[in-house]
């Protein structure tokens, strides 16, 4: 054993020196869980408590199907009923092709940093490191507009009960939304830094929650309008389109709130480190929570545009309330029920921020853990060694998410729509890249893969749609929403997005090739022997001698 000590340390060393590390990962000799994320080059910091059902409930009550489609239910509204309705039930069956491609890349190496580690394992020597860093920015970034869009969803929602309540007698401003959004994502950084046991309860709760909500929109707004449900025609067929768009391009961006809806699977990958069974939990989260939103979700619009009033959607879409979902429980319930109910789905909006959050902390500690994270990195990659939560990493999430809700105060909703579309566009090439790396000669000879595969003809043809998916998404969400762009009018996605993936490489190529190298094993001698109960002495040799092997 004193031999593989210092061979072990040798080795630990000689990977601290070089540029980067290529691990040859097999992800069907493991013996567990410990063993595997040993293999693919890190120490198990994080506790692992999460099942099977709360990784599910992970990606779950991050979509949070109700208060997501309260949110956007604008979008998809302004090419009408058909725009809407339709535009769900087509997005998600190329959202769900994304989400077997994911499910391919996790089952064979889950691990925290996901996205990023995938680029710069699968990717070609001469541009593997810059493009990792790219992704693992980019991917940060979408996390933090994907919460900073839910915060403001929270925001809205609160608005529009204290409208309904006070009659409207209450004026809905930017700067109150903005106070409100802040509140939100302060709170619920407070209660991701609780010990991670308490977080795992927390997505269980979530998934109560969410299902209860959708049971009651189901049962109670029917009942409530009761007659005089919009026809079949109105609902299937009326493209009422509301931009200067023409009706096909309008229908494309209504494909959007599918989208951002069905768009936080990637979080169960973020959260593997913390997973029992992570080969086999990640597909089930990722599959089970995209098919599940995708038939309930669709059964959800359609009530939506069967109980608009006297199917005025101009007036829906226009609510003085400023939210289409609180105008269409209001005239089906009436204000005490739509009061109530709102601030049901304000709750379940706001446990959806929590369960992101604490996704996207897990992804930022891991990207600084590497060593990626500009400037700061040393600071955000601790982690607490009592409760065995990235508290530094969930802090800072929640100031930059502060910093960048600052969008909302932009007048109009230009601003806030940049969140939205944000969240999309920088999470749509983090996922793209790896995939369309898998498809590429040098990937495909690398990728082994985990207990979730299709098969080598069906996978590919898979992977090849969900790469070019990912490339339309993010020629969709740059988009601004009319022809005729002014300040209101602006997608500030196009430039925040562009800005920041030239931020990165400009960064990177001036100082943080210095510090980022890609993905490095940080294990040491103490912890394999302390692993190695199931491993023997042999498979550690084989280990070093043949899974970090230095380029």
């Amino acid at each position: 054993m004193n031999s593989i000590r210092s061979r072990t340390e040798e080795r630990v060393h000689q990977m601290a020196a070089i540029r980067s590390a290529t691990r040859e990962i097999d992800p069907q000799h493991n013996a567990g869980d410990v063993d595997l994320l040993a293999q693919i080059g890190y120490k198990q910091e994080l506790r692992r408590h999460y099942s099977t059902l709360q990784v599910f409930g992970i990606a779950f009550s991050i979509m949070g199907l109700l208060p997501s489609i309260a949110s956007v239910l604008p979008e998809g509204l302004e090419c009408g009923p058909a725009g809407l309705v339709w535009g769900w039930f087509l997005a998600p069956i190329f959202i769900l092709c994304l989400g077997f491609s994911m499910s391919f890349l996790g089952s064979a190496i889950p691990t925290s940093g996901g996205l990023y580690y995938y680029t710069n394992y699968y990717c070609p020597e001469s541009v593997r490191v810059p493009l990792s860093f790219l992704i693992g920015c980019s991917n940060s970034l979408g996390l933090i507009g994907a919460v900073c869009s839910i915060s403001y969803g929270f925001a809205v929602q609160v608005l529009s009960c204290v409208f309904i309540q006070q009659d409207g007698g209450f004026e809905i401003t930017n700067a109150k939304c903005y106070g409100i959004f802040v509140a939100c994502l302060l709170s619920s950084c407070m209660l991701c830094c609780l010990a991670s046991k308490h977080a795992a309860v927390l997505q269980t709760m979530s998934i109560v929650v969410n299902i209860f909500l959708v049971l009651l929109f189901l049962i109670a707004v029917p009942a409530g309008k009761a007659h005089d449900f919009n026809s079949r025609g109105f609902i299937f067929g009326n493209f009422e389109n509301s931009r200067d768009y023409g009706t096909v391009w309008s229908f494309a961006l209504s494909w959007q709130p599918a989208i951002w809806t069905i768009g936080a699977f990637d979080s169960t990958i973020h959260c593997s480190e913390e997973a029992k069974n992570a080969q086999r939990a990640i597909p089930v989260g990722i599959i089970g929570s995209i098919s599940t939103c995708w038939i309930v979700g669709w059964i959800l619009c359609i009530v939506c545009c069967a109980c608009i009033k006297d199917g005025d959607v101009a007036r829906v879409l226009n609510s003085e309330t400023g939210s289409a979902m609180a105008q269409i429980i209001f005239d089906a319930l009436g204000k005490k029920w739509a009061v109530a109910f709102m601030s049901l789905i304000a709750f379940g909006q706001y446990l959806m921020a929590v369960s992101l959050l604490i996704a996207l902390s897990r992804q930022v500690w891991s990207f600084a853990r590497d060593d990626g994270l500009p400037v700061v990195y040393n600071w955000v990659k601790y982690v607490n060694p009592k409760i065995k939560v990235p508290i530094r990493a969930t802090i800072f999430v929640g100031l930059f998410g502060v910093i960048l809700g600052l969008l909302v105060l932009i007048h109009g909703t230009a601003g806030s729509d940049a969140l939205f579309s944000l969240a999309i566009g920088c999470n749509a090439i983090s996922w793209g890249m790896p995939i369309l790396l898998v498809l590429l000669p040098y990937g495909r000879r690398k990728f082994v893969p985990g207990p979730f595969y299709f098969g080598k003809y069906l996978s590919n043809f898979i992977n090849l749609v969900s790469a070019s998916w990912a490339g339309y998404v993010i020629t969709l969400v740059m988009f601004p929403d009319s022809r005729h762009v002014t300040a209101q009018t602006m997608n500030y996605t196009v430039v925040i997005n562009v800005g920041v993936w030239i931020l990165c490489l400009v960064y990177f190529f001036v100082w943080g090739y210095r510090y980022y190298t890609g993905p490095k094993a940080n294990i040491d001698s103490e912890y394999l022997e302390s692993v190695s109960v199931s491993t023997s002495p042999q498979k550690i040799e084989e280990l070093l001698d043949g899974k970090l092997e230095k380029v």
